[in-house]
């Protein structure tokens, strides 16, 4: 049974920082691509980053570009987030996905939309205070 379980998220003040993390189980992690979407009350759900199967490769939203880092560690079937300069926009439930149709998937930039992703965590809430 595929399972993603987010953590890490809370209540911090602008410029703040935060680490989200994303811990799997239920199918071989080390295979599949993974990202982080978010969705703010009253807005859709949005493309944050993404990182491939062996964590060589990430893509990033451009609201998150050089303040957000997507990481994985394969041998302990766990992603992150590294949220840095938080900004009171980032406020959001952040939400862990896996694309387990697509084994060894390459080209990041083309796996932005929440349909092509087929497992989700919970969610996890990320408020930030101005």
């Amino acid at each position: 049974q595929v399972q993603l379980v987010e953590s890490g998220g809370g209540l911090v003040q602008a410029g703040g920082s935060l680490r989200l993390s994303c811990a799997a189980s239920g199918f071989t992690f080390s295979s599949y691509s993974m990202a982080w979407f978010r969705q703010a009350p009253g807005e859709e759900r949005s493309f944050a980053a993404n990182i491939n199967y062996d964590g060589t490769a990430a893509n990033y939203a451009a609201s998150v570009k050089d303040r957000f880092t997507i990481s994985r560690d394969n041998a302990k079937n766990t992603m992150y987030l590294q949220m840095n300069s938080l900004k009171p926009e980032d406020t959001a439930v952040y939400y862990c996905a896996a694309d387990l149709r697509r084994p060894f998937r390459t080209g990041n930039s083309r796996y932005t939309e929440a349909p092509q992703y087929n497992s989700w965590g919970q969610g996890t809430q990320v408020t930030v205070s101005s």
